[in-house]
């Protein structure tokens, strides 16, 4: 569960949104849409804690992770293709590596062997031993073979880092993932995988995209971010443009009918307001006007 309360967020004299008050179910998958420049992907920031909002909150389940797919090709450059992907359940990852640590000392002792005890049944709480086999089968999805696993980052062309930093943050079942712009750099093949990824995932998906035929096959809400408003629709992309387009015909409509109702109050007072018998009522449409 991800929930906001009276989220806003300004810079300098510009409002981006405020009171924004939505709450993330599970086995959902949230369509963030709206012009350039309207803040989908500081929405994101604010979701992740990346960055702070001006006012309101984000609540997060109890012990709930949040995945999020980095865009920095070239942050882990350092690091194994396999090693980045499980690097995205940052506490299995924490334990794999103090556990390698402390089996590597040449003094073990038995403190050290109670803490490895502790880490072990941590390790298999989070499945960690199919760790592995869950990253390379995420891998292979998108298109990175095992010859490439052992490689390290630096050594991909950018089209594979895409992938790659797309399987770090599906890995390792997360509570809630925010994706920003995942069909980026991706072949056909690797989208037509992600959708099916997506479709069957089970908890809380954001996601930002442009790709309104990736939208259609994966989302269930769609969340517009527009005109300093966060409005949430149920549907998935098409559902929304028909959705607001009705919005638009009916303030069009009702703009017209306003602005037939002032000319009849205009022309009513024009004639009226002279007239004694009728000032009471001119003045009254006055009032209306």
């Amino acid at each position: 569960m991800l929930k906001t309360v009276n989220i806003g967020l300004r810079f300098n004299t510009r409002t981006l949104f405020e009171n924004v008050n939505i709450e993330f179910k599970d086995d959902n998958c949230y369509g963030i849409i709206g012009a350039n420049g309207a803040g989908k992907s500081t929405f994101l920031k604010i979701l992740s804690g990346e960055i702070d909002s001006t006012k309101g909150e984000v609540i997060l389940g109890k012990n709930e992770r949040i995945s999020v797919l980095r865009q920095n090709h070239n942050e882990f450059d350092e690091f194994t293709v396999l090693e980045t992907v499980i690097m995205g359940d940052s506490k299995l990852y924490s334990i794999m590596k103090e556990k390698e640590a402390l089996y590597m000392k040449p003094d073990f002792t038995m403190e050290d062997g109670m803490r490895v005890g502790e880490l072990e049944e941590e390790f298999a709480a989070l499945n960690g031993w199919q760790a592995e086999s869950d990253a390379s089968q995420l891998l292979d999805g998108l298109g990175i073979k095992l010859e490439k696993l052992e490689l390290k980052m630096g050594e991909l062309k950018d089209s594979d880092k895409v992938k790659v930093l797309l399987a770090r943050a599906l890995f390792g079942n997360p509570d809630i993932l925010l994706l920003d712009e995942p069909t980026n750099g991706l072949d056909s093949k690797s989208i037509l995988w992600l959708e099916e990824f997506l479709i069957n995932f089970k908890n809380t998906v954001l996601v930002v995209s442009h790709d309104r035929h990736f939208l259609n096959k994966v989302c269930t809400h769609m969340v517009d971010i527009d005109y300093g408003k966060v409005t949430l629709f149920v549907g998935n992309y098409d559902f929304w443009y028909e959705s607001s387009q009705l919005i638009q015909k009916q303030m069009r409509d009702s703009n017209k009918k306003k602005e037939e109702k002032i000319k009849e109050l205009e022309e009513f007072i024009r004639r009226f307001s002279a007239n004694a018998s009728k000032s009471k009522q001119a003045t009254s449409r006055k009032k209306s006007l």
